[in-house]
Order: C-alpha cells, then structure tokens, then sequence
C-alpha cells in the first residue's frame, strides 16, 4: 500500500535542504579563506548533493524492478562516499576553527539529508499519481 506522503514530512524535507544548503554557502561567503578553497568546498556541496540525488534514486529504481546497471549502482555509493571523504579530508586540514568544521559538517550533512528526502517524497508523490 502506498500512502501519500505528509505535508509535514514534505515541508520538513524542504526545510532541512534549504537550511543546510543556505547555512552552508553563507558560511562560505562569511568564511575567511582563500577563493580556492571556497571554490573546493562549493564543489564538495554540489558533488554531494547530486551524488546522494542519484544514489536514492537507483536505490528505489532497483526496488521498483527498473533496471539500473551494477556499475552505475556502484557509481552512486562511491560518488556519496567519495563527496563525504573529501569534505572529511578538507575540514580535517583546514586552518579554521573547530566550531566552523562541525558547522560545515553539519550543514553538509543536513543539506544531502534533505536532498534525499525531497528526492523520496518526489518519487512516491509522483508514483500516486500514475
């Protein structure tokens, strides 16, 4: 049985990317550091964001008997993983203080959360009305 999801659920989808993603490029245009590594950790946000983006959406084609390809699946985790390394990597040696890491951290984390959840809710939203 496939129930519509809530509004609530939509809206805190919503809210958990749009809070993570804008807490995290406010971050990094108050944050003083050199444009290079504003440039690196930007990139590290939207590898991450369209990594998981693909990741759930192959998760979910391979559960409803689509076909995705092994190689692509394994793209996916290896992108997610990969997106979650570096930002792991770039904050361990970064020479700013350790409240700004955590923030990074959690915003990144907030902001591919939320991308996953408005990913799910767009599915099964969509998969309601066929």
């Amino acid at each position: 049985m496939v129930q519509k999801t809530s509004n609530a659920f939509i809206a805190a989808s919503w809210i958990a990317l749009g809070a993570g993603i804008i807490g995290y490029l406010v971050g990094l245009a108050r944050a003083e550091m050199l444009l290079n590594e504003k440039g690196y950790y930007f990139t590290v946000l939207m590898f991450g964001l369209f990594a998981v983006i693909s990741l759930q959406k192959s998760v979910r084609d391979r559960l409803e008997g689509f076909p995705v390809t092994d190689i692509y699946y394994g793209i996916c985790w290896f992108g997610t993983i990969l997106s979650i390394a570096l930002l792991t990597i770039g904050l361990w040696n970064a020479t700013i203080l350790p409240s700004e890491k955590g923030f990074y951290a959690f915003a990144f984390l907030l902001g591919i959360f939320g991308a996953i959840t408005v990913q799910k809710n767009t599915r099964d939203n969509l998969a309601l009305k066929e």
